[in-house]
């Protein structure tokens, strides 16, 4: 029986993996290098602590990685701020569904807590949830399971009786590895072969998941 729900954040409630890939690219750009939308998306919702081997190992020991992510954090800012967050198609309809049947939220998201928490309350979501666990909060970040561990707890619950919505492998992995029920809404990618088997269940859109929990609780 599900008793809980733990969302991701980025490309899963708000709609901004595009920015990143837009503001990755073009802050590499800002410091000499080509990096390609396929380079973005293996670092989705990847903690610092594997993103950065990976990018000193797509483009040498030299790459400022840090002042890279600095500068794209630093445009992308700039763009939110002009024009605003859009809010991924379902979220409040699922959301609103769950808090009715008395299933207990939480947030599990590699953003660090400070930009999550204005995230949340941009968007009004903010009170829907009774936990909220970051990337910056946790040892060990995605695609371990701390982040994922760590919420379960925050709402009292074991692992297998939370479901995990995710957008990304890095975000499946982290959540079939805590034991959760790993809820795939895909946003820049679908599912491939290694993903595939740690499903509970596939969605277009968060809305469509109510079916899941019709099903479970």
């Amino acid at each position: 029986m599900l008793k809980g729900a733990i969302f991701d954040m980025d490309g899963l409630m708000i709609d901004t993996e595009k920015l990143y890939l837009k503001f990755w690219i073009l802050a590499a750009k800002d410091f000499g290098y080509d990096m390609t939308p396929e380079h973005v998306y293996s670092m989705r919702s990847m903690a610092r602590k594997f993103s950065i081997p990976l990018l000193k190992g797509l483009f040498g020991e030299d790459c400022p990685t840090e002042e890279i992510r600095a500068h794209r954090t630093e445009l992308m800012g700039e763009y939110i701020k002009e024009h605003g967050l859009e809010i991924k198609k379902g979220l409040f309809t699922l959301l609103d569904y769950l808090r009715g049947k008395g299933i207990k939220m939480a947030v599990a998201t590699a953003t660090p807590r400070d930009r999550t928490l204005s995230y949340l309350e941009n968007i009004g979501a903010r009170d829907y949830f009774s936990a909220v666990v970051c990337g910056d909060m946790v040892e060990t970040g995605k695609p371990a399971p701390d982040i994922y561990l760590t919420a379960a707890e925050g709402l009292g619950l074991p692992p297998k009786e939370c479901a995990a919505f995710e957008d990304s492998p890095n975000g499946i992995k982290a959540a079939y590895a805590a034991g959760c029920h790993a809820i795939m809404i895909p946003d820049m990618t679908q599912p491939d072969d290694e993903i595939k088997p740690m499903l509970s269940a596939v969605y277009e859109s968060l809305d469509m998941a109510v079916e899941y929990f019709e099903r479970s609780i």
